[in-house]
């Protein structure tokens, strides 16, 4: 992060610097240390500037120009999602900031970071990537604004734009950059230099690169899909809803097809999603040597590394393609599982990071029941258009037997030094009860040793028409899940407690459908402490169908909760305890304004 490191480091210069909208953690789940290890383990000298001000270029030339390009990420997050509220009220924290303090990271990041990148560094390639990125590739819906925004490449000031998770092209980015340098036979790559703009060429044929050209350009590429252009879907919510829905058909790395969509005289192509890590490729990245801690700069603790420093990832990916959540767009719709030797050689080693008890926060991924998890049949999942594998039902073709699951957590619970562990990740019990060979084992298991007296799961609603929009399974199923949960913890001699999550505004959930779920809470004596209101993030389909009012896979109408008045009132109906609630729902007294 300085120049006095770099001399520890015997180093004179960087080949690659990243500049980051998180302070700096050297934790796999951090995307930029982790590609930054990664970028390490190919032999490159690898920077890293952590939220740096962006009213000066200072912080960005403190450890000079890198000899290939600059790689630029938001962070974590999308910037505006971190910023922000559900009620868009500015945050006054930050969790992935020393102290936890807020305001170190402007709105609208990747845009803010390529513009300072591009005057400090005017003849260095830079590539944005991350998941603010990698999101709004294309025309998305800006729920800050209120309004259609473009592609997030017409604003930035970068040459490519890498979308997915960043190993395949950070790694090829490098490759291809690293021969172009020694075409030149220069020190420093400028990227005016014919053999730099051959690399971008090469580059922009790779998958999970998204660039600009010319209108005439792009009608020369195939194969392609042209989606409704920018304009299109920015004054017509039919083709935004049509466009959203394609965009989302063709997420599979397995067949997704290059996409063109028109903004103006020029277009933005998005090549096909990455091809899925095998499971030694992400063994070797989860294996590279983390120091799991923050920097040692910072003289405050950041919360996120807190949370997630004794944690260990077991897969990646989601199947699940729940409307609202961005996973499947970002880290793909094929699950990719790590090694059970190399899951437990993590475990293992950390007993090395400071201030470990014994305690495993958590080992999962983005779904806590996925590991291991595949289509029964490559030539299936080849040609397979399904956006969910869990939803309306199982696919028959998926391979759900929780057995290695099983057999993991029990390993990591005898691991040597290992006192308790714990499943954070969020639950998929739809699965588990689908699996009829090792489910409800698995249940056990998880309810037995991994629960530390509530268990978060998140229902997110009643209504069964809302929850197929969400592609979430049916209530019964979770009541179904409650009710062998608590016959477990009794069987276990545990007073133990589900902890349900629900979501307010969701698109086609009217005030009525809400009532039918503030009854039901009533019946189980429940009272939510914390509840999820909707945030349309960019590029899902329920943002879809919060800007359009329409159901982009079948176009049916919906009734969406969009102003303050309807949304609070969503919020009130699934905590009518609150003082405040009460005032809005008194107010209320049942009126349809649906």
């Amino acid at each position: 992060m300085t120049r006095e490191e770099m001399s520890w480091r015997g180093w004179s210069e960087l080949d690659v610097l990243l500049i980051s909208g998180d302070a700096y953690v050297d934790h796999p789940s951090f995307g930029v240390a982790c590609l930054g290890r990664w970028l390490e383990s190919l032999g490159a000298r690898v920077g890293i500037i952590a939220q740096p001000r962006w009213n000066t270029t200072e912080d960005l030339l403190r450890m000079g120009v890198p000899r290939l390009f600059v790689g630029i990420s938001s962070g974590t997050v999308d910037s505006m999602i971190n910023n922000y509220t559900a009620n868009r009220k500015r945050r006054s924290d930050d969790m992935y900031a020393a102290g936890g303090k807020g305001g170190l990271r402007p709105d609208y990041a990747s845009v803010v970071y390529s513009g300072l990148a591009r005057q400090a560094f005017p003849n260095t390639t830079l590539v944005v990537g991350g998941v603010e990125a990698s999101l709004r590739r294309l025309a998305h819906f800006d729920f800050w604004q209120n309004k259609v925004r473009p592609s997030i490449l017409m604003d930035l000031q970068s040459d490519l734009l890498a979308f997915g998770m960043g190993e395949r092209s950070s790694a090829a980015i490098f490759k291809e950059l690293s021969r172009a340098r020694e075409e030149a036979g220069t020190p420093v790559l400028v990227k005016g230099h014919p053999a730099a703009q051959a690399a971008l060429t090469r580059l922009k044929q790779e998958r999970g690169f998204a660039y600009l050209v010319s209108k005439a350009d792009a009608r020369e590429l195939q194969p392609r899909l042209t989606l409704p252009s920018f304009e299109e879907v920015r004054d017509d919510k039919k083709k935004f809803a049509r466009a959203a829905y394609l965009t989302e058909f063709e997420a599979s790395p397995a067949n997704g097809r290059r996409l063109v969509q028109y903004h103006g005289s020029r277009a933005v192509v998005v090549n096909p999603p990455p091809l899925p890590l095998s499971t030694s490729e992400l063994d070797a990245i989860y294996e590279l040597p983390f120091v799991k801690d923050q920097h040692p700069s910072y003289d405050a603790r950041i919360p996120a590394c807190d949370m997630i420093r004794f944690s260990v990832a077991s897969n990646r990916g989601c199947f699940g393609g729940c409307s609202f959540c961005a996973i499947t767009l970002h880290q793909g719709r094929i699950v990719q599982s790590r090694s059970e030797k190399s899951i437990l050689q993590e475990v293992a080693g950390l007993q090395r990071v400071n201030g470990y008890k014994g305690i495993v926060t958590d080992v999962g991924g983005p779904t806590a029941n996925m590991y291991g998890l595949t289509c029964k049949s490559p030539e299936i999942q080849a040609k397979c258009r399904k956006l969910s594998c869990v939803s309306p039902t199982l696919c028959p073709h998926l391979q759900k037997d929780h057995s290695p699951q099983i057999r993991l957590l029990s390993r990591v619970r005898a691991t040597p030094g290992v006192r308790k562990v714990f499943i954070a990740s969020g639950l998929r019990y739809d699965l588990a009860l689908g699996d009829q060979k090792a489910g409800r084992e698995y249940l056990r298991e998880l309810v037995t040793h991994h629960v530390g007296g509530h268990l978060k799961v998140a229902p997110e609603h009643l209504d069964p028409e809302v929850l197929a929009l969400m592609k979430k399974p049916p209530i019964q199923q979770f009541e179904e899940f409650a009710a062998l949960f608590d016959e477990i913890s009794r069987a276990a001699g545990k007073e133990q407690y589900l902890v349900p999550y629900f979501i307010s505004g969701f698109p086609g959930s009217t005030h009525e459908k809400m009532q039918h779920v503030t009854s039901y809470l009533q019946s189980k004596g429940w009272r939510l402490q914390q509840v999820q209101a909707f945030i349309p993030t960019p590029m899902t389909l329920a943002t879809a169908m919060y800007w359009t009012g329409l159901n982009p896979v079948n176009r049916k109408a919906l009734f969406v909760a969009k102003s303050w008045e309807d949304r609070k009132i969503q919020q009130a109906l699934l905590q009518p305890h609150r003082s405040g609630h009460k005032r809005v729902l008194h107010g209320f007294r049942g009126k349809k304004p649906y």
